[in-house]
């Protein structure tokens, strides 16, 4: 599969270059989420947004593989055996809500759904697309809860049509707004809802069904 024959769509409706992006970092290695009351949205928030301001850019984007610290503020992401998910399977996009999300490549709409709770993705909608003869998933999480209204599983959607907005907190998850931008090979029996985060142990699993969002994005900064 030769991603490079494709010319996709900039799912922020502009490409994420050095000019207008910084990459984040949310690893352990970032001695500022140390001191950062991450169950504070506002405080979380607010530092993103400075991140991103101090930068001068419109975008703070990073998290394909990332092992991440931030994921202590929820237990969603705890799982039943005392293992925690902290390695990040998509790419995300911090940015201002209200921010346009556009669609990269004709597709249909294969499902939609409010993954309501602290830490989860809020609105989310997961589009189907043949890509070489084969089916590729694409997930946008952390939506306007409005995005779901008006839209129907099976409608086609095609290649630079608005699909939806970045969302605001508490209603996209009680996150600093970003979109979470993820692509599968296989939706593993997941309806409007795909692990957006998994465990070191499961790492060589889910890495090989969800490919690098940045074949894409096309990121420079990536």
């Amino acid at each position: 599969m030769n991603w490079n024959e494709i010319d996709f769509f900039p799912v922020m409706g502009e490409k994420l270059t050095v000019d207008n992006t910084v990459k984040l970092d949310f690893s352990p290695t970032n001695s500022d989420l140390e001191r950062l009351d991450l169950a504070d949205t506002g405080a979380f928030d607010e530092y993103v947004t400075q991140q991103i301001k101090n930068s001068g850019m419109k975008y703070g984007i990073g998290g394909y593989l990332e092992h991440r610290a931030i994921y202590r503020r929820s237990t969603v992401f705890a799982t039943a055996d005392a293992d925690f998910r902290n390695i990040h399977l998509g790419v995300d996009i911090w940015t201002k809500a209200g921010e346009p999300v556009f669609v990269p490549i004709d597709g249909i709409i294969h499902s939609f759904q409010d993954n309501a709770g602290f830490g989860n993705y809020g609105a989310t909608i997961i589009l189907e697309h043949e890509l070489f003869g084969e089916k590729l998933f694409s997930l946008y999480g952390h939506l306007f809860l409005s995005d779901l209204e008006g839209i129907e599983i099976g409608q086609i959607v095609k290649s630079g049509e608005l699909l939806a907005h970045v969302g605001p907190f508490p209603e996209n998850g009680d996150w600093p707004p970003h979109l979470h931008f993820q692509v599968m090979l296989d939706l593993m029996g997941n309806n409007g809802d795909f692990p957006g985060v998994c465990s070191k142990r499961d790492m060589d699993i889910y890495q090989a069904n969800c490919p690098d969002p940045n074949l894409i994005l096309r990121s420079e900064v990536l």
